[in-house]
């Protein structure tokens, strides 16, 4: 999510592009939402003034494989595929139900 700019849904489908049974539980898909909302802009200002701008292709590379993943959810499943993204989408949970307490 930090290298790419891809939301955590976007980064999940390319995950699940190169391995179709990845299925994280709720717990951390509730998670990647939060980073994604309070924390992800910080750790890519962080890694660009850290390390620069990449020298490899990886954003342009999963932006690549999502669209493609994106394409063939268009077209009709094979007999007895599963298809992941028939899942819903989680609602986001409010901010003040997470503590940093252990």
């Amino acid at each position: 999510m930090t290298v790419t700019d891809f939301g955590w849904e976007d980064a999940l489908h390319t995950v699940r592009a190169g391995r179709s049974c990845a299925n994280p539980n709720v717990g951390f898909q509730r998670q990647l939402q939060e980073f994604e909302k309070h924390e992800v802009h910080q750790y890519r200002q962080w890694l660009k003034e850290e390390y620069g701008e990449s020298p490899l292709q990886d954003a342009e590379e999963a932006k690549n494989i999502l669209g493609k993943y994106k394409e063939q959810g268009r077209m009709e499943p094979q007999p007895g595929a599963r298809r992941w993204s028939s899942f819903p989408a989680l609602a986001p949970l409010a901010y003040d139900n997470y503590t940093t307490e252990t």
